[in-house]
């Protein structure tokens, strides 16, 4: 595991994502009711390569419970750590070892256990707060994801609202699907680097060998003015 210690939204945030799978987007490659393959993978990957081909994401724009959550989500975490006793390592972004897959947590916590912070409106609030099973179910993928890349065994997720109770559900580890999630990325992760590599906006891994003597994998190599190695995104065996 990778820490990147940069701000969520950042520039830098920006490019570690680019042309990775990320949790956020595990629903679109392992359906959470089933964990079968999702029939929205190909415009996952889409985005992906859209987004590595730009340099950025695609929709910069923002909602008003968007921007109401950032500006809420110290507060929850505040929130949190009081009512649990314990303090919140805020990160950015982190990456398997590999820089293959990537996720945003709101924060970890000790050695085991990570955090999500929802600041939903407030009807999908009190939902949440009548049926917090629902909330969990909610960002499945997402969660598993954050507890297979940071490897820990818990991940609570909050629902937050100034006004009302709060909602905190555990998640543990779902180790039967977490191994669905790394088969689906690897995959998923294999046939974004070929696009890429086919269209000239990657080096494929054996000019990557070629030029790199000692370095292992395939890399990104995009920036403003030409070309900057970013992630890996394949590690060799």
């Amino acid at each position: 595991m990778i820490v990147h210690e940069c701000r969520q939204g950042s520039d830098e945030w920006h490019r570690l994502r680019l042309g990775i799978p990320t949790a956020s987007g595990f629903a679109r490659l392992v359906t959470p009711k089933t964990g079968k393959a999702s029939a929205q993978a190909f415009g996952y990957l889409c985005e992906c390569f859209a987004e590595y081909g730009i340099g950025g994401p695609l929709d910069e724009s923002s909602s008003l419970w968007m921007d109401r959550g950032r500006d809420l989500e110290e507060r929850a975490i505040a929130w949190y750590e009081f009512d649990r006793g314990c303090d919140v390592r805020r990160v950015g972004f982190v990456t398997d070892d590999g820089a293959t897959v990537g996720c945003s947590p709101d924060g970890l916590v000790g050695d085991d256990g990570g955090l999500e912070i929802k600041v939903p409106a407030a009807k999908t609030h009190v939902s949440y707060l009548l049926r917090p099973s629902t909330l969990p179910n909610a960002y499945r993928m997402q969660i598993q994801g954050g507890l297979w890349i940071c490897g820990r065994q818990w991940w609570d997720i909050v629902s937050y609202n100034p006004a009302m109770p709060a909602v905190v559900v555990r998640v543990e580890r779902d180790e039967e699907l977490i191994d669905k999630l790394a088969d689906a990325t690897e995959a998923f992760a294999v046939e974004l680097d070929a696009a890429l590599v086919k269209f000239g906006y990657k080096e494929s891994e054996q000019e990557s060998k070629n030029g790199n003597e000692g370095n292992e994998g395939v890399r990104h190599l995009r920036d403003d003015e030409g070309s900057r190695d970013v992630s890996a995104l394949i590690a060799t065996s």
